[in-house]
This record gives structure tokens, sequence and C-alpha cells, in this order.
């Protein structure tokens, strides 16, 4: 049966598989387009602002996509620790650096989300704190051979086995720190 705003048609300019889980279990009919862009922003750039700069980027490759009466969804994640950006890390020493920095700190994870049709636009962010307890260096071998998280802002995922094993705690949404923050976007759709 499901409700009004789950019936949009959604473009979701992303191949990312945890955001196109997320978009099936909130009951959403979208077809999926890469947004691919060079991650670059500008250097004054900082946290939120580098989050919803970079979502708004992937937007504005797809918007001539959109078929009839169908919603873009973008969205792009920051792992924000003492001031510095942790992007994807490009290789095992650089995943091992970027764990080994958030082991036993709080870091903010945010995800810039932009909503749009032909006719308005929507841009903003949600921000999650989350807590690592110590991680020993044995963990973290582990989980880079294992799980590979080179695709991943901060190289790691809450929903994989580093998050069940070394998060202590969040304050905030975890679909925010998965990359999308679902209940951003059930109140857009519910209001469009």
């Amino acid at each position: 049966m499901g409700l009004n705003w789950q019936k949009r048609k959604i473009l979701l300019g992303s191949q990312s598989p945890r955001r196109a889980q997320l978009l099936r279990e909130m009951g959403l009919n979208f077809r999926q387009l890469s947004a691919d862009i060079n991650e670059v922003y500008p250097s004054h750039l900082k946290g939120a602002a580098i989050a919803e700069y970079l979502a708004y980027e992937k937007a504005k490759t797809l918007l001539d996509q959109l078929e009839k009466d169908e919603i873009l969804i973008c969205s792009d994640t920051v792992v924000w620790l003492e001031g510095k950006s942790l992007e994807k890390a490009g290789s095992m020493e650089e995943a091992r650096e970027m764990l080994s920095a958030l082991s036993g700190k709080k870091h903010e994870v945010i995800t810039g989300l932009f909503i749009g049709d032909s006719s308005k636009t929507l841009l903003v962010n949600d921000k999650t704190e989350v807590q690592f307890k110590d991680l020993d260096l044995h963990t973290i071998e582990h989980y880079i051979q294992e799980f590979k998280p080179f695709d991943k802002a901060g190289a790691y995922g809450i929903q994989e086995w580093i998050g069940m094993i070394g998060i202590e705690s969040i304050h905030g949404s975890f679909f925010t720190v998965m990359g999308l923050p679902c209940h951003l976007i059930s109140d857009a759709l519910r209001n469009w």
C-alpha cells in the first residue's frame, strides 16, 4: 500500500550499494545513475560545507537527466576529525593512518544531502558524533585486510565489523554515518 511520499519517482545519484539498500528499505521507487565527479573542493571549506559542496557538484552532473516528475537525491559524506577531513583511503597505509587517528577519539560524520527536481532544490546536512574505542594495530590490520574499506570516508563503515567491535557510542543518526540521512529524505519527500 505504502505512504504517499514513498510513491515518488527517485533518481539516486550514486552507485553506492549502501545508499541503494537504504532507499530500498525506505520503500522508495528509484533508479541509480553514477554521479562521478573529481571529489575536489575549495580549500577554504570546512566540515559541513565540504559535504554540501560535493553533494551539489554530484547533482549538477545529473539534473538534466531527470525524467518527468522524478526527484534527484545526491549525497556526500565527510569524516571530520580535529579540523581535518578524512577522505577515502587510497592505500592500505592511508587506511591504517586514518583508523589509528580515529582510535580512542570522537569525530563527526557529516553527510551533505541534495534533493531537487526541475523546479526546486534543497541542500542540507546532518551531523553525527562517533566515539571509537582504542583500537590496537592487530584489529586495524584485520579490518583493512578483510573488509578493504577504500571506498569509505575515514576508511571505515559503521555497518561493518569495525563498527560492531570498535564504536563505543554515537550521538545522532546511524544512517547519516552510513552515508544517507534517511530522516531528512522522508521529511523532504513528505513536504515536496
